[in-house]
């Protein structure tokens, strides 16, 4: 099914499969396809201030990632995820390799499905996220799953706004920050527990350093959630990588810094397709 979405007539929707098995992508724009992936934290809305501008070069695939939105839930970890996502978009793509943009638990997700279905993916763009958490961050992700079960995903609001945004940035954006809180407080707390459970154990190191894919690795400098060392990491087991550190940006920077996210973006973009496959 399709549908025009209100503030951006070109936006069609689009679901993928049956059975509880549906995944839902929202597409506008005509050229290669660049697939949006949305943090954990936040939904495709996050990627609103970026769409128009890319879809003037790119056919943009927003995605529901199961579980959000208007995808199903793909139990079984990351993994299932992963796989969920790949057969959507062989579904409507067909024989087209992709562009994968993934922002925070989006990355990751983009980083698997290349790592599982290699021959799927042109080009990766991860921000803000990593290959492991060390352990401090994977017991943040324990507690939040902790408290979101005991209380629900309100008694960690306002840590998931302090993962999303500084605290000056929040200051100066309130209306957005509420958008964003509104947003976090919709996805389904079964969704939110069985990703944080997933974060907490993912161990994507080994895997990484085989990937021949041409990746950008983006990253906040003020990330508090996937700090920079992560994306260092990252960068320096994939064989074909750059890193470029974001001043003043924490884990979306897509919504604070439109301009610059998509100016490295489009950069890496238009680099000869001769760097890798």
């Amino acid at each position: 099914m399709s549908h025009s979405t209100p503030g951006d007539r070109t936006l069609q929707t689009h679901r993928f499969g049956a059975g509880g098995s549906a995944l839902c992508l929202h597409s506008c724009g005509d050229g290669p396809p660049l697939v949006l992936l949305h943090s954990l934290l936040a939904d495709r809305a996050s990627f609103e201030r970026i769409v128009q501008p890319l879809a003037r070069e790119f056919r943009v695939l927003l995605v529901d990632l199961p579980g959000f939105g208007g995808s199903d839930p793909a139990p079984g970890g990351l993994q299932a995820v992963a796989d969920r996502v790949a057969a959507g978009l062989r579904q409507a793509l067909g024989q087209a390799r992709p562009i994968l943009l993934g922002n925070g638990y989006g990355g990751f997700v983009a980083l698997l499905t290349a790592i599982r279905h290699p021959d799927l993916v042109h080009r990766l763009v991860l921000a803000d996220c990593g290959a492991a958490f060390d352990e401090s961050g994977r017991a943040a992700f324990v507690g939040m799953a902790r408290a979101a079960g005991t209380s629900g995903l309100q008694a960690v609001a306002d840590v998931a706004m302090r993962r999303l945004f500084a605290p000056d940035f929040q200051a100066r954006h309130p209306e957005l920050i509420e958008r964003c809180r509104e947003r976090f407080l919709a996805t389904p707390a079964q969704t939110f527990q069985d990703a944080c459970a997933a974060l907490s154990t993912l161990d994507l190191r080994e895997a990484a350093a085989t990937l021949q894919v041409p990746a950008l690795v983006l990253v906040g400098e003020r990330d508090e959630a996937t700090p920079p060392p992560m994306a260092r990491e990252l960068a320096g087991l994939l064989p074909d990588s750059r890193l470029r550190l974001l001043e003043g940006c924490a884990h979306v920077p897509q919504l604070q810094a439109p301009e610059l996210f998509v100016a490295e973006v489009r950069q890496f973009l238009r680099e000869p397709a001769a760097v890798g496959p």
